[in-house]
């Protein structure tokens, strides 16, 4: 995932940060030479400009183009790759200058910049089941009661675990992991297991060398979807009060378990210290890849990128409990069509075969995706286990119970890197965790437009 949604791993934001700042000059640009009425009533072919970014999945949409192109013989379909830190600084633009491609891939932390620009067109005219899709996804991609995106996918945070580091250890996966502010639960039991030094002691042994651990039990640090989203949300805090509201993860639910997350570096020592790990230079997940930290939660669109690279077992398993449940963030992207389009009825028709189960059923046999429409995740499930011998049923699982998505507020992009900046001291153990809430929160709500 994009960003540290991670449909894509170890990308950079800053080079798109300009990007959005610009859109607020696309109202000014006049239409007039991009709103023509289709020709596809006159019977001539015509050409649409589909954009993505992901390489992988570029091979799956070949084959959905060829399916729409040969049930529309008179539409012929360009697919455009470009790199995340290339794709909205480009596609941005593209908008200003009245030049976007037909149909664009979507992500929830741009869309506020774009649909409330008016680069979107209202899809609300598609009358599709929205019922079918992943209702998390929906509602990421709703403004003002209308439908401005198809849900294409989704992506939602589990905990991948080295099974070999496990067996050695001694250990077992616990049916349930769990996890409260004050420590207890099975989650932070497990991973003092699997925290050993270099002379083979744990955390809550005698001797245990905080300073030269050998292998890690957990993966705790600033990757605010795969981390400490998830606390703040299975402990009964709220990132925003609603979309397109405000931040509002600085109540006392949301401080304490910034504070876990924190505590399970600084005091629990079961976790890598924060000058490893922290962004934009953090090395958790190579640091998992390399067998020294046991488990790791992570997005499973992550998974293409590093099952290749792993030479040990790997095993699935869902997120931990907190006091309040499950809450696990689920981020999907969206099938956008540009606002003044040359040829809206062909862009609206390709972006409801994007939608469609012939289309969605391409991506998830292929295991590119778990698609939006929530009949064919399973498909998904079957392409990992056949193929990949790896068992993946748990994202699935997870995403049946409690979800939630990225915040949907304007100017995300350009407050990301402070969050990043604060939430960085506050890893280090500079400033407490109130501290670094109170300031993030205050920094986001001044970045709302």
């Amino acid at each position: 995932m994009r960003g540290q949604n991670m449909h894509t791993p170890r990308i950079r934001w800053a080079a798109a940060l300009a990007g959005a700042a610009l859109l607020t000059a696309v109202s000014a640009c006049g239409s007039s030479d991009s709103s023509d009425s289709s020709s596809g009533g006159s019977g001539e072919k015509v050409t649409l400009t589909y954009r993505l970014w992901d390489e992988q999945q570029k091979v799956g949409y070949e084959k959905v183009m060829a399916a729409f192109e040969k049930a529309n013989p008179n539409i012929d379909v360009t697919v455009e790759m470009l790199p995340w830190d290339q794709y909205w600084t480009k596609i941005t633009a593209d908008a200003v200058a009245g030049t976007a491609p037909d149909v664009f891939w979507m992500q929830t932390s741009y869309f506020p910049e774009f649909v409330t620009k008016g680069v979107l067109a209202d899809l609300s005219p598609l009358k599709l089941d929205t019922g079918k899709y992943h209702k998390t996804v929906v509602d990421a991609y709703t403004y003002q009661g209308k439908l401005y995106g198809v849900p294409k996918d989704w992506g939602i945070v589990g905990l991948l675990y080295n099974k070999d580091a496990f067996k050695k250890a001694g250990v077992e996966m616990p049916e349930k992991l769990t996890w409260a502010p004050d420590g207890s639960g099975t989650l932070l039991e497990t991973a003092r297991k699997l925290t050993v030094d270099e002379a083979g002691k744990h955390p809550d042994e005698p001797g245990f060398d905080a300073g030269k651990v050998k292998q890690y039990g957990f993966g705790s640090w600033n990757h605010y979807q795969t981390q400490w989203m998830n606390w703040v949300e299975s402990n009964g805090g709220k990132l925003v009060d609603k979309n397109f509201g405000r931040y509002t993860f600085n109540d006392d639910a949301s401080v304490q378990a910034l504070q876990f997350g924190v505590d399970l570096v600084n005091k629990y020592h079961v976790a890598p210290p924060a000058s490893q790990t922290n962004l934009p230079t953090g090395k958790m997940t190579e640091m998992f890849e390399r067998g020294e930290v046991a488990m790791f939660p992570a997005n499973n669109a992550l998974l293409p990128f590093i099952a290749p690279e792993i030479n040990f077992e790997i095993g699935i398993a869902m997120m931990p409990e907190g006091p309040k449940g499950r809450s696990v963030n689920l981020n999907g992207l969206s099938e956008a069509v540009y606002a003044k389009t040359k040829h809206p009825a062909e862009a609206n028709k390709l972006a409801a075969f994007l939608g469609s189960p012939e289309a969605q059923k391409i991506m998830a046999d292929g295991g590119y995706v778990f698609p939006a429409l929530v009949e064919f995740g399973q498909n998904y499930v079957d392409y990992w286990k056949n193929s990949k011998k790896l068992d993946v049923s748990p994202f699935l699982e997870e995403s049946k119970g409690t979800t939630y998505g990225m915040p949907v507020v304007t100017g995300f992009p350009g407050y990301e890197p402070k969050l990043v900046q604060i939430f960085n001291e506050m890893y280090l153990g500079r400033i407490t965790p109130k501290q670094a809430a109170d300031q993030a929160v205050q920094e986001g709500n001044a970045s709302i437009g």
